[in-house]
């Protein structure tokens, strides 16, 4: 049963993780936005589409910034226990930071739960998705519009070149259609302006022109025929795309089930087994490496005393990154089968829960001891040098 301290413990980690993750997950959508942008219009697709790319890419960024929130949201809280000296009052009540430990813990593993989530299950469809519409946005099957200015061949026998679009490519200006015959038969069509109508079929769309002339070229005719029209409707079937691959062509569009069971089959060949066990690994490291967080975070969240250094903040943040980076470079490692997933992961990982744990001890059974104090001596020496640097420099320059 939670306690009024748990509660405030909970209030106090919640919050800034939360901020965090949105942060995090807004800073790499808004890049992956504008390259989704640039993308979309070269290929002369809807706008709609990117909204889409974005919401397939959500799981994949947050996977990437949920280790962050969480380590961020116990370390502020208990940054904050510490500067208001609430921490002091607690001990000096009986609750032990043992028993703050509680509420990190069960933080860590609901968020460790929800990126399984993210990880084994949603990142790879979303993956799949992605590909999907990059796939159908580059073979025209979202209904791209049609590039203004250029001579875009819907299929075989149609070719269009439209000069001008207004209302969002509701209205086209200044239309030239040729279509050709199997039987060597041409129609050419130019025409003011026009507008598309979707049918019945969904397979074939309805052109409607206006104030135009077309011209029918024919080997049995002697000379071409001309017709002037107000308002002409020309049926057009659309080109038939291929269909997409399925997924699981890649092991990262495999659910963490999918790659445990090609793994345990033991049909897998060599590299399709490395690249099964690399990944698969690197899933679950993301994963357990949430329990280790609560023990870093309070190490390095908690000041030396009569300080109010945030050299733990950028000290911790800095492992996680590297951290990732090792286990993502050492993963590729194991997919091309340099290196057993034991040695190139697990490992890395038991060293990076050892440092956690005994930084923790520094902090919790240590009387007077603090992890971040030799560092935060060092911070202090290379800031002094800088400044007598700087005032010596001072003194020259107005000699």
């Amino acid at each position: 049963m939670f306690q009024r301290v748990d509660r405030y413990l909970l209030r106090l980690i919640v919050v800034p993780m939360m901020v965090t993750l949105i942060i995090a997950a807004m800073l790499l959508l808004l890049d992956k936005m504008l390259r989704l942008f640039d993308f979309v219009i070269n290929e002369g697709g809807p706008v709609s589409v990117v909204w889409q790319m974005l919401g397939a890419k959500i799981p994949q960024y947050m996977a990437f910034a949920i280790p962050i929130g969480v380590f961020l949201g116990i370390l502020l809280a208990f940054r904050r226990l510490a500067l208001s000296s609430e921490i002091d009052a607690m001990l000096g009540t009986g609750i032990s930071q043992n028993r703050m430990l509680r509420v990190p813990v069960l933080v860590s593993i609901v968020m460790a739960v929800i990126t399984y989530g993210l990880v084994g299950h949603l990142q790879p469809l979303s993956r799949y998705t992605y590909e999907e519409l990059q796939y159908e946005l580059r073979s025209g099957a979202l209904g791209a519009s049609i590039k203004v200015g250029e001579f875009v061949e819907i299929d075989e026998k149609l070719t269009l070149r439209i000069e001008e679009s207004r209302d969002n490519g509701r209205n086209l200006m200044r239309i030239f259609l040729q279509r050709k015959q199997e039987d060597g038969e041409q129609i050419i069509v130019t025409a003011k302006n026009g507008t598309f109508f979707s049918t019945e079929d969904q397979d074939r769309i309805l052109f409607r022109l206006y104030q135009g002339t077309l011209i029918n070229l024919s080997p049995q005719l002697s000379s071409p025929r001309t017709l002037r029209f107000e308002v002409h409707d020309l049926p057009i079937t659309l080109p038939q795309s291929a269909v997409f691959r399925k997924r699981g062509a890649a092991q990262l569009e495999l659910t963490i089930p999918e790659l445990l069971g090609g793994v345990l089959s033991g049909e897998l060949e060599e590299d399709v087994y490395n690249a099964y066990m690399g990944d698969l690994n690197y899933r679950i490291i993301q994963i357990v490496a949430m329990f280790a967080l609560p023990f870093l975070a309070i190490a390095l969240g908690v000041p030396p005393k009569r300080s109010a250094s945030a050299v733990g903040l950028f000290a911790g943040i800095s492992m996680l990154i590297v951290f990732n980076e090792f286990a993502q470079f050492t993963s590729k490692l194991v997919e091309d089968g340099q290196s057993s997933a034991f040695v190139a992961i697990w490992v890395p990982y038991l060293v990076f829960v050892a440092i956690s744990l005994h930084l923790y001890r520094i902090a919790v059974y240590k009387v007077g001891a603090q992890p971040t104090r030799a560092l935060d001596a060092v911070v202090n020496m290379t800031v002094a040098a800088m400044k007598k640097l700087q005032s010596l420099f001072r003194r020259e320059h107005a000699a």
